[in-house]
């Protein structure tokens, strides 16, 4: 989406603006916004205005623009376009609940709604929990325009009563993005198609607040194989992964280029800026592209092959023998060496990709499939919520799992280092994952998972006891996401 924002910008002359969305607390730390900007750049996707370049709309972190959203929330409310919601979690999910069961579209009942002004104040006066909701209309349909596909008509009572201010004071993304974008002056919007059905809910802000909406473009979502969502439980989704993997920014742009878009002559190698100067929405493909590593793979080795020899041994030293990537490995080698020659064998698997794996390498006399199955799957949910990537952090997460399983912590890392390295013994296990990084730890989990196969019925009891180890050791099942 970022690509397709950068060319269509540039392709009309505009500007393209960085904003980094962090209300959400829990979600957004300085490494997630680091990481973002890295990548970016590392795609050679630059800016015009951002949180690190400045511009006449900052700040452009939102965390930052609190007092801005207050000031349009309290706005809303004055206008009697919104209003305070005092109504507990819980009261939330039985509500939802009865509406699922009696086969209704989940919403907010408005229950508060129907307090009197008093009543809000003496509520509010007092202190109580609460949040900012959006008064939407249940009767007739929401109709707007979508520059790629037309007009579009969603009917009001599928449009929750939104939450635009949690409890904690912080904006949801729905309030946040609408006055965000009218007051940078965004004229276009081009975003994956998960978000046409808020467009009712951003329309009505924007005529609540008296402004013209932007042109919206809602493209297609990158697709799996198997046509299902791209998400990172099934697929690689970060750029680091890629970039770990060998991909070169040029053909992994050009890769992203051609998902949903061709170029007017059909060639398949071509730049951002080559894309830019022949860019036409309407030549945007709405059938779900399929992203296939395969084919990536070849586009990369169509740009190799075009390198000459010292610019060949220029970017493989820079992905891997650089000097900040060695200074990581030779702690991990050096009192395990005796000649360089023994340095190749130990660290193929952290240089390149570790061998495939079947389900015969994970058979042990210690421990059952299911046994096998459960660590694999349960320590790939645990690290696919760590926010952070540190040794002792993936440690205490395996030694808690190994404790809840009742297995010595010896028995319990078998599956995780032929998972890793595709060895019974290797290199220090948590120092490899360290080394080679959430994405690609991750995702060797996910295959060995795959490996020792799964069925539908044994992956919905290991969900069921991933959420029973949550709750021994958290006191709850896990975030479902609720806003109040």
């Amino acid at each position: 989406m970022a690509l397709f924002n950068w060319v269509f910008a540039r392709s009309q002359g505009g500007e393209f603006i960085l904003r980094i969305e962090d209300t959400d607390a829990a979600r957004s730390t300085p490494e997630s916004e680091a990481m973002i900007l890295d990548s970016l750049r590392w795609l050679g996707l630059g800016w015009d205005e951002g949180p690190d370049v400045g511009g006449p709309h900052g700040p452009y972190r939102q965390s930052a623009r609190k007092h801005v959203y207050h000031e349009h929330a309290q706005q809303l409310v004055a206008q009697g376009d919104a209003f305070p919601c005092f109504c507990s979690t819980e009261r939330l999910d039985e509500m939802r609940k009865a509406q699922q069961a009696a086969g209704e579209n989940p919403r907010y009942d408005g229950l508060c709604l129907s307090l009197t002004e008093s009543e809000v104040r003496t509520r509010l006066d007092a202190g109580e929990p609460h949040v900012i909701r959006l008064k939407v209309p249940t009767d007739g349909v929401c109709a707007f325009e979508d520059a790629l596909r037309g007009p579009i008509e969603i009917p009001w009572s599928q449009v929750d009563m939104q939450v635009l201010v949690k409890q904690d004071g912080f904006p949801t993304y729905h309030l946040a993005v609408v006055v965000d974008d009218h007051l940078m002056g965004i004229t276009h919007i081009l975003r994956g198609e998960e978000w046409i059905n808020s467009v009712p809910k951003h329309k009505l802000l924007y005529e609540c607040f008296d402004w013209e909406m932007p042109v919206h473009c809602h493209l297609p979502l990158l697709r799996n194989p198997d046509s299902s969502k791209l998400s990172k439980r099934k697929h690689p989704t970060s750029i680091n992964y890629y970039r770990r993997l060998g991909i070169l920014p040029e053909a992994l742009i050009n890769y992203l280029g051609m998902m949903g878009w061709s170029m007017p002559d059909e060639r398949e190698l071509f730049s951002p800026r080559e894309m830019a100067a022949d860019f036409q929405l309407g030549r945007i493909h709405l059938g779900g592209p399929v992203f296939d590593l395969a084919k990536l793979s070849w586009l990369n080795g169509q740009y190799l092959r075009q390198l000459e020899p010292d610019a060949f041994m220029d970017r493989m030293a820079e992905w891997a023998l650089n000097r900040d990537n060695l200074s990581r490995l030779v702690p991990l080698v050096q009192a395990r060496t005796e000649r360089f020659s023994d340095i190749a064998p130990q660290v193929d698997y952290l240089l390149g990709d570790r061998r495939s794996l079947t389900a015969e390498d994970f058979r042990t006399n210690r421990l059952s499939d299911d046994q096998v199955a459960q660590i694999l799957d349960h320590v790939s949910r645990e690290f696919d919520a760590m926010r952070g990537w540190e040794r002792q952090a993936l440690f205490d997460t395996c030694q808690a799992l190994s404790k809840w399983m009742d297995l010595k912590i010896r028995d319990f890392l078998l599956p995780l280092f032929m998972a890793i390295s595709g060895r019974d013994v290797s290199l220090p296990l948590f120092d490899s994952m360290v080394f080679l990084g959430a994405d690609v730890t991750r995702v060797r989990l996910r295959e060995a998972l795959a490996a020792v196969g799964v069925s539908k019925k044994q992956a919905k009891r290991l969900e069921k006891q991933h959420r029973e180890f949550l709750a021994a050791t958290r006191g709850d099942a896990g975030d479902d996401g609720n806003e109040g």
